[in-house]
């Protein structure tokens, strides 16, 4: 088995999608390992990741608006609110989502369908440096 690991960081505008395939593309590549499986591991708890379509940008707008409308901010009931009204239901948005991704590796490449890319979904409305954890194992 062989294996390799890298960090990368994404910068974030506020809240939305950043598409980062090509950052993680470049990584399997250059890992060397033809099969096996990638982990893609966010270290944060106010964004997620995301496989979703890359194709239409209106996927993402009504991606955001959705969870906009599933999770709003000022809800009377949250507690925790230290670091601002954005905060907390960053959490639940996460929390919904997912923080870790597996994606299979075969022939060097990331078995991904056509329209499929990786996201990290900012949760936050202000600007953020985000740190992902790429981790691949495989022949």
């Amino acid at each position: 088995m062989r294996q390799d690991r890298s960090q990368i960081s994404i910068s974030t505008r506020g809240g939305g999608l950043y598409e980062f395939t090509d950052h993680v593309k470049a990584f399997v590549s250059h890992s060397g390992i033809a099969d096996g499986l990638l982990t893609v591991f966010c270290r944060h708890t106010s964004c997620s990741l995301l496989v979703q379509e890359n194709a239409d940008p209106d996927v993402q707008t009504d991606l955001k608006a959705f969870f906009g409308k599933l999770v709003p901010e000022g809800m009377d009931w949250i507690v925790h609110t230290t670091e601002g009204p954005d905060d907390m239901p960053a959490h639940i948005k996460a929390a919904l989502t997912q923080t870790a991704l597996s994606i299979p590796v075969a022939d060097g490449r990331m078995v991904l369908g056509t329209w499929q890319g990786i996201y990290l979904f900012e949760h936050r409305r202000a600007p953020h440096e985000r740190k992902m954890v790429l981790h691949i194992l495989g022949e």
